[in-house]
């Protein structure tokens, strides 16, 4: 195996709790694939290279750490071909950096183990774990704790990322939610995620999940509104954005709304991927 593509993921859910001793802070995520995707090849060769995408520095720091974890060189070639939108909350450098330890993983001469692999990308990021095995899944703690999920992928999905915005980095996200003290309540809400996680039986139901605690935080884009308001039954922020998304049950209906979308953010009418 040499090449594999990098999915986009959106946060269907995502609760924040209090930061921890390390400094990162309690989450609650359920995270979802969907069909925009990044594609990254891998080869064996004399010296780490990544290319095709100059301000990569993800893919090099997991293949670097890779290689020091099974004691060898990184005698590896990366290329990266981008798709996924930069900064936007979709997670394409998280994928980068996965798609890359899955495919350097087998050309040692003694792989590391799936454990170790989860050890290695979650020092790389807290995206990064979930990137590693396909299917959605919850991910608790920092992000490093995955459950797979059987969700529903019968539905279409509008990304949607404004033009004018500007991404704020994700500490500073962070830190204005922690400036607010709110939202309260983390294990209250978590078991209430829990609650609906259990109900789930068709895309509908995602409507109980409770919003993004980070849109706020992140400045919520009146896209979102007007997702809703064009038929979304669930539309929030991905991530830390400014990527929005909506969700919805028949095509037709998510192309007529990404097209009236356009004048004001770059849009994309996707399906959920495992």
């Amino acid at each position: 195996m040499k090449r594999l593509p990098a999915a986009a993921k959106i946060n269907l859910a995502l609760l924040v709790g209090p930061a921890r001793e390390d400094g990162l802070h309690e989450i609650v995520t359920v995270m979802q694939r969907i069909d925009i995707c990044d594609t990254v090849d891998v080869v064996p060769a004399q010296r780490l290279a990544v290319d095709g995408f100059r301000k990569d520095t993800i893919v090099r720091a997991a293949l670097e750490r890779l290689a020091a974890a099974a004691s060898v060189e990184p005698h590896w070639q990366a290329k990266i071909r981008k798709r996924i939108p930069l900064a936007a909350g979709l997670g394409g450098g998280s994928a980068d950096a996965a798609a890359a330890l899955v495919l350097a993983n087998p050309l040692l001469d003694e792989p590391l183990p799936a454990e170790r692999l989860a050890e290695i990308a979650a020092g790389i990021g807290t995206d990064v774990p979930f990137f590693l095995e396909p299917g959605p899944k919850l991910a608790e703690g920092a992000g490093e704790r995955l459950t797979a999920l059987e969700l529903p992928q019968d539905f279409w999905v509008v990304v949607a990322l404004p033009r004018r915005a500007s991404k704020t980095s994700t500490a500073d996200v962070y830190a204005r939610l922690d400036a607010t003290k709110s939202p309260a309540g983390f294990e209250e809400r978590r078991a209430a995620l829990a609650e609906a996680l259990s109900g789930v039986r068709r895309p509908r139901d995602f409507v109980a999940f409770p919003p993004n605690d980070l849109a706020e935080a992140a400045g919520r884009p009146r896209i979102v509104d007007d997702l809703l308001d064009g038929g979304a039954f669930r539309a929030d922020v991905s991530g830390a954005g400014p990527a929005v998304y909506g969700l919805f049950h028949h095509l037709a209906d998510a192309k007529r709304v990404a097209r009236g979308l356009r004048v004001r953010a770059r849009t994309w009418v996707v399906a959920p991927v495992w």
